[in-house]
């Protein structure tokens, strides 16, 4: 019996998941997000075209794959339908390929405006959120007083709206100064909600087991990385949901012995957007350069990423937590130009050195590196792995001994043909 493979994430994001996850879906033939919202920006490139998807799991281009919106997906209805007019201007049959988990929850238009609201009385201690109402919407999950998607095709639909707006009025009226009008985008977002009803909503934990026992390929589509976990990464600078690959049976309802391999994607560096804690960190001309050659710009949002050299010691965390089975290499062709390539192995905390990710990954951390020699040629027509430059094998050799995990894919350009399966 086929299990449900895994691919996400294994740093703060940004790692290039809709790339792969759009290499990989030829041998899958279900799709699933399961769990994040808006603030996911997956790019993908092929036929010289570049798309970002930021709610539709990334199969959706694949004629004859099955795309689930799973539970733990917080959606908003206007950002879905923009998306799925986007693709639908491609020539994709959009309606026929996606399925919505019913009890996946509805972002309001006050969600938004509390988002923006508790970001700005933050001031200096800004957490760096993307504004798209995501945190607000779990809380509110949690709080037991959420809309969900299915709540759509209730008649009471309207009436329940109203009440968890009223409730929202509430809260942003404690936020002295703070003014909003939400009167178009929530005339946008009620027409967005018609629309939507030409879908077919699903339970999505009845629908994923039944694939499973009929031995269908299920591949889980994970959103942001594992260090923006709500639980394990660097709290509170992290996202509102299980990143890793716990949230897999809780984001689809599958029992831990129903997940397969999970393939942990990580770049040859390392990124984050927004605020939060970051060890290695560049603030000179190498940082800069990692920029520059790697577009590092956020696919949601357009922010700078910050940027840095790969951080083993997180790394090691995160396949740890999420039970990596495989690893994937992205964004190597960016380094091709360095004389030195650095790789952090452990961290310096006062007078001692440690080799896992702390409680509190502060300031005061000072990174211990590693260096490498780099490999100062173009790899990206290379599709023989035999063919890459020594010193770059060495550097995925090195990473491979320390994680205790393979490198089965290597990814050398952004198009989905620069990539080389070992």
């Amino acid at each position: 019996m086929k299990k449900v493979d895994v691919v996400l994430g294994l740093q703060w994001g940004d790692e290039g998941k809709g790339k792969v996850v759009d290499v990989l879906t030829p041998g899958y033939k279900v799709i699933a997000r399961f769990q994040g919202g808006p603030n996911a920006g997956h790019s993908l490139k092929f036929d010289g075209d570049g798309f970002v998807l930021h709610t539709v799991p990334s199969g959706i281009f694949r004629e004859g794959s099955v795309n689930i919106i799973g539970n733990a997906v917080v959606v908003d209805p206007v950002i879905l339908m923009d998306e799925i007019h986007q693709i639908e201007a491609k020539g994709v049959d959009v309606v026929s390929r996606l399925k919505i988990g019913k009890r996946a929850h509805l972002i309001l238009p006050t969600h938004r405006m509390l988002d923006a609201a508790s970001e700005s009385a933050k001031g200096k201690s800004k957490i760096g959120s993307t504004l798209k109402g995501i945190g607000p919407t779990y809380m509110d999950k949690t709080g037991r007083n959420g809309l969900r998607m299915g709540d759509i095709l209730s008649p009471e639909f309207k009436q329940r709206y109203a009440v968890l707006k009223e409730k929202h009025e509430g809260l942003l009226a404690q936020y002295a100064g703070f003014e909003y009008d939400i009167t178009e985008y929530e005339q946008k977002w009620f027409e967005a909600v018609e629309e939507l009803r030409k879908f077919e909503f699903i339970e999505n934990e009845i629908v994923v087991n039944k694939y499973i026992d009929e031995d269908v390929a299920i591949l889980a589509e994970g959103a942001q990385g594992s260090m923006l976990d709500i639980d394990f990464g660097t709290y509170p600078f992290v996202t509102s949901s299980n990143t890793m690959t716990a949230g897999v049976c809780t984001g689809l309802g599958v029992a831990p012995n129903r997940v397969g391999k999970v393939m942990g994607i990580f770049k040859a560096y390392c990124t984050r957007v927004g605020s939060g804690p970051f060890p290695t960190e560049l603030f000179d001309e190498d940082g800069e350069k990692l920029r520059a050659i790697g577009h590092e710009y956020g696919a949601t949002t357009g922010r700078p990423r910050r940027c840095g050299w790969l951080d083993l010691v997180a790394l090691k965390y995160a396949v740890m937590m999420n039970g990596v089975s495989e690893l994937i290499m992205m964004k190597s062709d960016v380094m091709n130009d360095f004389d030195t390539i650095k790789v952090c192995t452990g961290y310096k905390l006062g007078n001692e050195t440690i080799d896992y990710f702390p409680f509190e990954a502060g300031d005061d951390i000072v990174p211990v590196y590693t260096e490498f020699k780099g490999w100062k040629s173009d790899i990206c027509s290379i599709r023989d792995y035999d063919k890459l430059p020594v010193e770059l094998k060495d550097y995925i050799a090195f990473i491979e001994k320390e994680t205790g995990c393979p490198v089965k894919i290597v990814s050398i350009g952004p198009d989905r043909e620069e990539i080389i399966v070992r």
